[in-house]
């Protein structure tokens, strides 16, 4: 079972999520790797190999960058014969303001995935608030449900509050378990498959 992070980072901070991302799942499962979008465009085999793939951009000017869709756009041939159809899809986003209309980025993603054919995992984190009823800063501190999103500055690898870098890793423990899950299950019904028809033989 493997997962592959396939992401683009600009200033370093979606690379850093991508990171603790990839910290999450390996306490679930030990193959996981990390590919910037050009090495994903260069080793597309990784990608066919991997049963989950993890979509991660920061979000410029409210879509991904235009590194990233270099990478989706490049995958044609993949789209093309539903090379990665049935496999598992997630994503995320960075940028430097609360909103920069990062759920566009996320809803790109996931329809990029939908066109390959794919089952996209939703964050699936619920916000927590304090006694008073006032949101903390995590878990899913931006309140998002199609992926994770997370809030840094224009440089220095500095996040801000509600940065979401545990999210990130809650959020790796999830798509590995799930990953685990459906292989486990796919794995049992070719097993029964295989059983009934040698018995109808």
């Amino acid at each position: 079972m493997k997962v592959a992070i396939i992401y683009h980072s600009g200033f370093g901070h979606t690379k850093i999520v991508a990171e603790r991302i990839a910290e999450g799942a390996r306490k679930k499962l030990k193959d996981v790797i990390l590919l910037d979008s050009k090495m994903a465009i260069q080793q597309p085999k990784l990608l066919l190999e991997s049963d989950t793939l993890v979509f991660g951009s920061p979000t410029y000017f409210g879509n991904v960058s235009a590194e990233f869709k270099l990478f989706m756009e490049s995958t044609g041939g993949a789209w093309a014969n539903q090379l990665w159809k049935d496999k598992l899809a997630a994503g995320f986003t960075n940028s430097s303001s609360t909103n920069g209309d990062k759920l566009n980025t996320l809803t790109s993603l996931s329809i990029f995935a939908a066109q390959h054919g794919m089952l996209w995992i939703p964050l699936g984190i619920m916000p927590k608030y304090d006694s008073a009823g006032k949101q903390l800063p995590e878990p899913n501190g931006m309140a998002s449900y199609l992926g994770l999103m997370t809030l840094s500055s224009n440089s220095h690898e500095e996040f801000f509050e509600p940065e979401d870098l545990h999210t990130a890793e809650l959020f790796g423990q999830r798509i590995a378990e799930l990953t685990r899950q459906l292989k486990s299950k796919s794995k049992e019904y070719t097993e029964k498959k295989n059983l009934l028809t040698t018995k109808t033989i």
